[in-house]
C-alpha cells in the first residue's frame, strides 16, 4: 500500500483516521502531535529543568528522545534521566543497560535510583511473600522514588514515557473502581504543588504502537525485555477489553481520553482533595500515613527516605 501523501510504501495504516503513512510521513505526523501535547503542557518562561522517568522501555526511551529533540538545545532547559532499579534479577539490568547506552549517545545526565537501598527490599523478594501482586508495591515504590529524587534534584517538571493505550486503561480503571477523585489527579499536570514534581505526557495522544515504530524507524535503544510479574497485574484485562473496543470501533482510545478530560474539566476546584504530610516520612499524602510506608509496614521493611 502507498503513502497517502506520496507514492513511497507505506509502514503503517492508521484506521482511526484512514491514512497510509511512509516512514517520512509517520515521522513528521508522530513529532507534530508531541510538539502539540509539549506546548499544550508547558509553557517555559524561565529556566527550567525537566527530568524524565526512564525505564528502558520503548516509551520512556521515546520520550527522552523527544524530549531532548524539542529541549535539548535550548539554553534555558536542562535535562536528567532517572532510572528506578527496582530489583528484578531477570529483568531490570537489560532496561538499565539500555537505559545508559541511549543517555550516553544523546550526552544526558542519568541517575540510577535503587529501591533496596530506599526501601530494604526488592521487587524480587515482594514477590514471594507481599499480600498483593507485585506490581500494586512497585507501583508505589517507583512513584515516591521518582518525586523524591525529582525534588531532591530541583526538577521543575517530570516527563513519562505514558502512552494514549496507558492513560485510556487508567481512566477505565478508575471508573470501574468509582475513583472519580483520582482521575482529577492523573497527569498530565499543569500547576505546581508542595512537594510534588507536576507531570508531563508528551505521548498521550500516541498509540502504544506507534510509539514502538517510531523507536525503530529513529533507531532509538530500548530494551524488549518483559517484567516478569506483569501478568500478575489487572491493568492486563482492561488492556485487552480496551484494545478489543477499539479494533471494532477505531478512535475508541481517542474518545476515552476526551472523556477524561471533559471529567477533569467539570470537576469543582472546591472538591480538590487536600494534600498532607505522611507522619512517618513527610511525603505528600491524602491520609495520614502515604501508602509508601503503609506497604514498608506491611513488608516489614526498613526505609533510608
Amino acid at each position: 500500500m502507498k503513502c497517502s501523501f506520496c507514492m513511497n510504501d507505506a509502514v503503517i495504516f492508521l484506521k482511526y483516521n484512514g491514512s497510509h503513512l511512509c516512514d517520512k510521513h509517520f515521522i513528521k505526523f508522530f513529532q507534530k502531535r508531541v510538539n502539540l501535547e509539549f506546548r499544550h503542557e508547558l509553557k517555559i518562561t524561565q529556566p527550567v529543568r525537566i527530568g524524565v522517568a526512564l525505564s528502558g522501555g520503548k516509551d520512556s526511551s521515546v520520550a527522552l528522545y523527544e524530549t531532548n529533540r524539542v529541549f535539548g538545545k535550548r539554553k534555558d532547559v536542562s535535562i536528567v534521566a532517572l532510572t528506578i532499579d527496582e530489583g528484578i534479577k531477570s529483568y531490570r539490568p537489560e532496561t538499565i543497560k539500555a537505559a545508559s547506552s541511549l543517555t550516553k549517545r544523546l550526552g544526558i545526565e542519568h541517575r540510577i535510583i535503587s529501591i533496596e537501598e530506599n526501601f530494604g527490599t526488592t521487587m524480587d523478594t515482594v514477590s514471594e511473600g507481599g499480600r498483593l501482586a507485585p506490581c500494586s508495591y512497585c507501583g508505589v515504590f517507583r512513584r515516591k522514588l521518582i518525586n523524591k529524587a525529582g525534588v531532591d534534584e530541583e526538577i521543575d517538571y517530570m516527563v513519562t514515557g505514558l502512552n494514549l493505550d496507558d492513560t485510556a486503561q487508567s481512566v477505565m480503571m478508575n471508573i470501574v473502581r468509582g475513583d472519580i477523585a483520582r482521575i482529577g489527579r492523573m497527569g498530565p499536570h499543569t500547576d505546581t504543588k508542595d512537594g510534588l514534581v507536576p507531570r508531563l505526557q508528551p505521548l498521550l495522544k500516541i498509540a502504544e504502537k506507534e510509539v514502538m515504530l517510531y523507536a525503530i524507524l529513529q533507531g532509538i535503544e530500548f530494551s524488549h525485555s518483559v517484567c516478569p510479574y506483569a501478568d500478575r497485574a489487572i491493568r492486563n484485562e482492561f488492556r485487552e477489553s480496551i484494545d478489543k473496543w477499539e479494533e471494532r470501533s477505531p478512535g475508541t482510545k481517542y474518545s476515552i481520553i476526551n472523556s477524561f478530560d471533559k471529567i477533569r474539566a467539570l470537576m469543582p476546584m472546591e472538591n480538590e482533595v487536600k494534600l498532607g504530610k505522611c507522619r512517618t516520612c513527610g511525603a505528600p499524602t491524602t491520609g495520614d500515613i502515604c501508602q509508601s510506608c503503609s506497604f514498608e509496614q506491611e513488608l516489614g521493611t526498613w526505609t533510608k527516605s
